[in-house]
């Protein structure tokens, strides 16, 4: 991915006012708002570093709750029993609540009026395309949240106003990753929030866009980076910042390699290409909209919050150790010809629309002379799909329950480290990044 270096004649002007003082966007993600004490220390960081106005707050889900709302949607959807879920699932929201307000009434019953129409929500997900009956469902661990903490500053005498994504970002009928209509979006957030953020912060929910008919549409899993982007580009904000649990964005993941390095500076293209391959610090469609108009983008720590942490832009040090990225759970597809027939550029088309239509992502391709291997992850529901779709051309064999790593920056010692004697069953190499795909078992 390469960006063009475009100066934004109208963000040069704005620079030359001095009167005028630039928004920034804060996205919280689950993590940081997981519990009341999370809650509560979001509030500690707006006040200390975040102002009066002109300040953007993107939410995401509570901790863990859009997995929660994912497994209620799968027995929902298979007309099993979710009862014993959803009662779960409301009380930490109700316990998170009594911490905060005590038995504030208004609060309670607010919350009461959300669980009855996520419940209904799930009584009838039945009859809608399973995608489209996600989008309706999931969002409401991002409504949920994001009335809590709006409700808990609001209490706290800042001046917020409560905007609702699902009329900010302009999507089109893609369910479960909408395409957003940027242009059209960029118009109505700097109608709406510009005369709001003179005087007030805003608060919205990261993850949730909508169609122009009302519907609601979400951005793709961990979306809240990439709404908090959209909102940063549309406004020309003067910095994004992305509240983590970890000190900022680390060569590896710190639960799996120990000693992970912090990575104090990053140019746009090096955290481009370590999102593409899986890095979860950032969203991977985070970096090209802030790129667009040279805003820079902060990773830093909500355990503590005064430190640097991680600078990513156009000026940022290019990094030359290794970074180390994994993903699990994912499947490797064969494709393989029925006549035994050489696999050509239409073959590769063929897999690849097939692939793009079930809306899976591509982690890893190769072709050989007879066959095509596609690397993604993807539910058995749509293996089966993918099978049905394309038996009539291809036999597909699939191997599931494997790990691809990628190294960048990859030299003999961090392949040894890595992979050592693990069962590779596929492997990739460039000038700068590798690829193995291994077996768990």
């Amino acid at each position: 991915m390469i960006f063009e270096r475009k100066v934004s004649l109208s963000r040069f002007i704005c620079a030359l006012n001095s009167a005028r003082k630039l928004t920034r966007i804060f996205k919280f993600g689950g993590a940081s708002i997981k519990d009341a004490a999370g809650i509560r220390n979001v509030y500690q960081i707006i006040k200390n570093q975040g102002g009066e106005n002109n300040l953007v707050l993107v939410v995401s889900a509570l901790g863990k709750s859009t997995n929660a709302l994912e497994k209620l949607l799968n027995l929902a959807y298979k007309k099993a029993d979710f009862q014993a879920d959803f009662q779960a699932f409301e009380q930490t929201h109700i316990d998170i609540a009594k911490d905060l307000f005590g038995e504030d009434e208004t609060v309670q019953n607010a919350l009461k009026r959300y669980f009855l129409r996520l419940y209904f929500q799930l009584v009838k997900c039945h009859t809608l395309q399973i995608d489209m009956a996600y989008d309706q469902v999931v969002s409401f661990g991002e409504y949920l949240s994001s009335f809590l903490v709006f409700q808990f500053l609001r209490k706290r005498d800042l001046a917020i106003s409560y905007q609702n994504a699902r009329f900010l970002i302009k999507t089109d009928l893609t369910w479960r990753e909408g395409n957003v209509h940027l242009d059209e979006t960029e118009k109505y957030i700097r109608k709406e929030l510009e005369p709001i953020l003179k005087t007030q912060l805003v608060l919205t929910q990261g993850f949730i866009g909508g169609t122009k008919n009302g519907y609601i549409t979400t951005l793709g899993r961990e979306g809240s980076d990439y709404t908090a982007a959209i909102l940063g580009f549309c406004l020309e904000a003067e910095s994004v910042t992305i509240w983590k649990d970890v000190p900022g964005v680390l060569n590896a993941d710190p639960k799996w390699i120990q000693g992970a390095e912090l990575i104090s500076e990053l140019s746009y293209q090096d955290s481009a290409e370590l999102t593409y391959y899986g890095a979860t610090v950032i969203h991977p469609k985070t970096i090209r909209p802030l790129a667009q108009k040279e805003i820079p983008l902060f990773v830093k720590s909500f355990i503590e919050p005064e430190k640097d942490g991680t600078r990513i832009g156009f000026d940022g040090k290019k990094w030359m150790k290794p970074a180390f990225i994994r993903k699990e759970n994912q499947t490797l597809l064969s494709f393989t010809s029925k006549d035994y027939s050489f696999m050509e550029e239409k073959n590769i088309t063929e897999v690849l629309h097939l692939v793009s239509k079930l809306n899976l992502k591509t982690h890893m391709l190769q072709v050989s002379a007879t066959s095509i291997s596609v690397v993604t992850e993807l539910s058995d529901e749509r293996l089966e799909l993918l099978i049905s779709h394309s038996r009539n051309h291809y036999l597909v064999l699939y191997n599931q329950d494997l790990t691809l790593v990628t190294i960048k920056n990859y030299d003999s010692y961090a392949i040894d480290f890595i992979v050592g004697n693990k069962p590779v069953i596929l492997e990739q190499r460039s000038r700068h990044t590798s690829q193995f795909l291994i077996r768990n078992n």
